[in-house]
């Protein structure tokens, strides 16, 4: 099968179905934007840009060629002009992850559309990597989630690569933007792509395939695990006794632990684990355990809320 046939074959992009379609103007999301329009039919098609003026010229430069090829696919564009404050703190590439999602959603929201990105495999394996070095715990090894909370993502459910679909957009003689940011080495991702996956590729040639095999197995059997918690949790009405807390396999435990804080909080709250020991040792009381959880024991039961703000 083709590219397009692959991506079909997922039923994430179906005919005559909405899709909004995030947009940068590089070689993936020109690539999905185009396979789209061939599956769903321009006129369900909504495309999605953010210019978030952090490049000059050449941010202005996206912002034309995606009106371009928008244009010449007959899709319908929305562009989203995001600036940020000067002193504004945090992670830059988080706050514009962020801003595009939020502009994405709300033009998705009233047709009733998922949000397609333009990941791929190749994006998947960078994704493990920086997570693997940065977030402790299993949910960094399972990767990005073809599907989840209104996110599709047909390129890396069909296994798409980057090189892939640069060579779809050849054929098509579709051009696309290249972001020099991409390779600067000042941006952890950058130094994941120019310099760690080169270095596993020299160790064996087949070593993003290993690793895109192992993320699929751990997130099935992450699945199998978030069963047995949700049953564990389940027994008790959502809260689970002090003595059968202590009964389990510590890693279920931890794992229990943390589901009720982050069913509390509505919030990932990975330091709740981390207490699992604090927690059997408390008896009765309550217990801040970090991400604004505070687990108590009453009467023998284990419960999590909110910690209150003062």
């Amino acid at each position: 099968m083709d590219l397009g046939e692959r991506v079909a074959a997922t039923g994430l992009i179906a005919a005559g179905a909405p899709v909004v379609v995030l947009l940068s103007g590089g070689r993936d999301s020109t690539c999905l934007l185009d396979v789209a329009v061939q599956l769903a039919g321009a006129g369900a098609v909504h495309a999605m840009h953010v210019n978030y003026g952090l490049r000059g010229a050449d941010s202005d430069g996206d912002e034309a060629h995606c009106r371009s090829l928008a244009q010449r696919l007959g899709v319908a564009l929305e562009v989203d002009r995001a600036r940020r404050d000067d002193g504004a703190g945090g992670n830059l590439q988080a706050w514009a992850r962020d801003v595009r999602y939020a502009a994405a959603r709300r033009v998705a929201e009233p047709l009733g559309a998922p949000v397609a990105t333009g990941h791929t495999t190749t994006d998947q394996v960078e994704t493990i990597l920086y997570r693997l070095a940065t977030s402790p715990g299993r949910r960094a090894l399972r990767g990005m989630e073809a599907v989840r909370d209104g996110i599709v993502r047909p390129l890396l459910a069909a296994g798409v690569t980057r090189d892939e679909t640069a060579a779809w957009c050849r054929a098509r003689g579709l051009a696309w933007r290249e972001d020099v940011s991409n390779a600067d080495a000042a941006y952890a991702r950058a130094r994941v792509r120019e310099t760690l996956v080169p270095a596993l590729r020299a160790v064996d040639p087949r070593a993003e395939q290993t690793l895109l095999h192992t993320a699929r197995l751990l997130r099935e059997e992450g699945d199998a695990l978030d069963a047995l918690v949700a049953d564990t949790l389940a027994e008790g009405g959502g809260a689970i006794a002090l003595h059968r807390l202590a009964t389990l396999p510590t890693a279920l435990g931890r794992l229990v632990l943390r589901r009720l804080a982050e069913d509390a909080t509505g919030a990932l709250a990975p330091r709740a684990a981390t207490r699992l020991a604090d927690v059997l040792a408390l008896g009765q009381g309550a217990l801040d355990v970090g991400d604004g959880v505070r687990i108590r024991v009453s009467d023998g039961l284990v419960t999590a809320e909110r910690t209150p703000t003062r």
